[in-house]
């Protein structure tokens, strides 16, 4: 027994030493945490960035609310291209305190680096609630415009921040490197085929030539699309405009005529989309299609940027007897470099008038109120000079038969485009 009690308290005593040791081992900061911050901002300008963010870690850990400590060692992890723990260090730097604009900007410049610029854009409408008419801010703005492919919006920024300090040298250089670079106009072309499993049908063909062109009041863009479907060659001439109304609110535009009856007619169309908080964005319009008769049908989109993604779902309501006939989309883009790299995905239901084709068949009334499902993946990316655009397409279509109600077609299709941009 006293044997046993002597190992015990040795084993005790060792459990206590080792436990101390640990302790001990721990770093706890003491000292005057302003001389601390002063050395570890000289560490990391001299090539000790590793030393001084461990330095900056153990004050905060003992100052949490020194938010310039904290905006400092989110800086060097932008720094070193550690752009998350960046994103972190700053949101919760912002979070405290919102009215700190240095930080805006560098939060900002952080999402640029991390080469994410809707993150960006989404941060300066958040930093835009505290300076509104800010220069800096504004400046960054431009920046996200340009990247974003809006080079008139970004114009017009500059020209904002030009009324408000006419010698800003930043805009006015920025201003004439914009202008220099400028690729307003643009060519492109697209080609789909359409092919029915099991060969129920003959395999149907698309195209597009369009040319675009960016001005200041928005874009406008003219095209001439071709079908070839059941034999016959179809053309549809067309014009679509993107108007800007204000800052936040812009529309859509939309006239188009043909002389085929495998395109209505007459096509027309109006929708204004809106800006919202939180980084949504709303639209509301219609859509007029003459065939024989003319159907005008509502439409209404809910769009939501997060981070470099963008989530959005649109709605298709024809009215109609014995009721209204009703369709939606929900669609996904993951934007990469800018706004003409990204990959998407789409699904949905019903009829669609923007994409899906019209009559079904060249002696059938057209028929708005098909059971159909559908499926999208598409691809698009640019070269390095931004000049040329590709993109790649896969649809996948369950659709009802007009003349046999109940059964349905599977549909494959295959898509390809390319434009050029030019001054």
């Amino acid at each position: 027994m006293i044997k046993l009690n002597l190992f015990g308290k040795f084993l005790l005593l060792g459990f206590f030493l080792v436990t101390f040791q640990c302790f001990a081992q721990e770093k706890v900061f003491t000292g005057d945490p302003d001389t601390a911050f002063e050395k570890a901002r000289n560490m990391a300008f001299n090539n000790q960035r590793k030393e001084a963010q461990e330095l900056l870690k153990l004050i905060i850990a003992k100052y949490p609310s020194y938010l310039d400590l904290r905006s400092f060692l989110a800086n060097t992890y932008s720094w070193d291209g550690n752009y998350k723990a960046a994103r972190e260090g700053f949101a919760f730097v912002l979070k405290k305190d919102s009215k700190r604009k240095a930080d805006w900007i560098a939060a900002i410049k952080n999402e640029f680096y991390a080469e994410v610029p809707y993150s960006a854009n989404v941060l300066i409408k958040k930093a835009m609630v505290y300076y509104p008419k800010d220069p800096e801010i504004l400046y960054q703005k431009a920046r996200s415009e340009e990247k974003l492919n809006k080079p008139e919006d970004a114009l017009y920024t500059l020209n904002e921040i030009l009324k408000i300090d006419p010698t800003n040298e930043d805009a006015l250089a920025y201003k004439v490197s914009l202008n220099d670079s400028f690729r307003l106009n643009s060519i492109g072309v697209s080609y789909s085929t359409l092919i029915y499993n099991k060969n129920e049908r003959e395999t149907s063909h698309y195209g597009t030539l369009k040319y675009s062109r960016q001005t200041k009041y928005g874009s406008i863009t003219g095209k001439i699309n071709y079908s070839k479907r059941f034999g016959t060659n179809s053309y549809q001439y067309e014009v679509d405009m993107y108007p800007r109304i204000t800052e936040g609110l812009y529309a859509y535009v939309s006239g188009g005529f043909s002389n085929s009856d495998l395109f209505p007619s007459v096509r027309y169309g109006f929708e204004l989309f809106k800006s919202l908080p939180k980084s949504f964005e709303a639209s509301l319009g219609f859509r007029g299609l003459k065939f024989s008769t003319t159907t005008i049908i509502y439409t209404g989109s809910v769009g939501w940027y997060t981070g470099n993604s963008y989530w959005s779902f649109r709605t298709y309501v024809t009215p109609g007897d014995p009721g209204a006939s009703k369709s939606g989309t929900l669609s996904y883009r993951k934007y990469f470099s800018d706004a003409d790299n990204y990959f998407s995905l789409a699904i949905g239901f019903g009829f669609s008038p923007e994409v899906d084709r019209f009559p079904v068949n060249v002696n059938d009334i057209v028929v708005f109120d098909l059971k159909s499902q559908k499926f999208n993946a598409g691809y698009t990316f640019t070269s390095a000079n931004k000049k040329n655009i590709w993109g790649t397409s896969f649809n996948l279509l369950r659709e009802e038969k007009s003349f046999s109600r109940g059964d349905y077609y599977l549909i494959y299709s295959l898509g390809v485009s390319y434009s050029f941009r030019f001054r």
